[in-house]
């Protein structure tokens, strides 16, 4: 599919740099990761989702061959399997559900890519059954979709709609720092849950960072071509 207003269309070497950018950042913070969730879960997040992430990578190691849609649900199914706790489910199956929405087709767009977005957040929070305000994943999740909606509808590129997602995905982050867990692990700790960053969201955050940085890649390569 075409891209929108010059944008060049996307396709699998696309998501694999995506999944890439996001795998470097999870294991720059890992540590820090796992820290967050040392104070309200197993303190094995940051280890968990660096250990999956990596598996991920070695298991798709290149995009020839595939579709963007078969390298995201790769990429989901081996989260799923190697990330432990309730993260590996979550992410692995979001990814894996934004995979099955781009299908088989060769490209895709920035459209294209919301919806399968949205298809992800679907799964998280078909399995999760968390909503904004339970101090989880959905809290970075639900506003980043928003933001990257508004921005396509205002006439913005992926690069651009990418960079309001990432900024409103980390204001949902921070979001989370006065809530009382309602879902999950945290949950079981009550009042004691407040005052602390859920890890969830917080790699959902990052998640969304990586999209913006590989979007900005990606367009700069395309405004070098002449």
């Amino acid at each position: 599919m075409a891209g929108r207003d010059g944008d060049a269309p996307l396709d699998a070497a696309f998501v694999l740099e995506w999944i890439r950018e996001l795998a470097g950042q999870i294991r720059e913070q890992r540590d820090y990761l796992t820290q967050l969730d040392a104070a309200i879960g197993d303190a094995d997040h940051g280890i968990n989702m660096d250990r999956g992430f990596t598996e991920a990578i070695s298991a798709v190691p290149h995009a020839e061959g595939r579709s963007p849609g078969d390298v995201l649900q790769a990429v989901g199914r081996t989260i799923i399997n190697t990330v432990g706790g309730a993260a590996g489910p979550l992410f692995g199956g979001g990814l894996r559900s934004a995979g099955k929405r781009l299908g088989e087709q060769a490209y895709f767009d920035a459209e294209d890519l919301l919806a399968a977005m949205r298809a992800g957040l679907e799964s998280i929070q078909g399995l999760g059954a968390a909503a904004v305000g339970d101090k989880t994943i959905v809290d970075a999740y639900v506003p980043a979709l928003e933001a990257f909606e508004r921005e396509l509808r205002a006439g913005g590129d992926l690069a651009s709609a990418a960079a309001r997602a990432r900024e409103a995905a980390e204001e949902g982050m921070r979001s989370t720092i006065p809530l009382q867990a309602r879902k999950g692990r945290a949950s079981y700790l009550g009042p004691r849950s407040v005052g602390h960053q859920d890890p969830g969201a917080t790699s959902t955050a990052l998640l969304f960072a990586a999209l913006e940085r590989t979007a900005r890649a990606r367009l700069a390569v395309t405004e070098e071509r002449p």
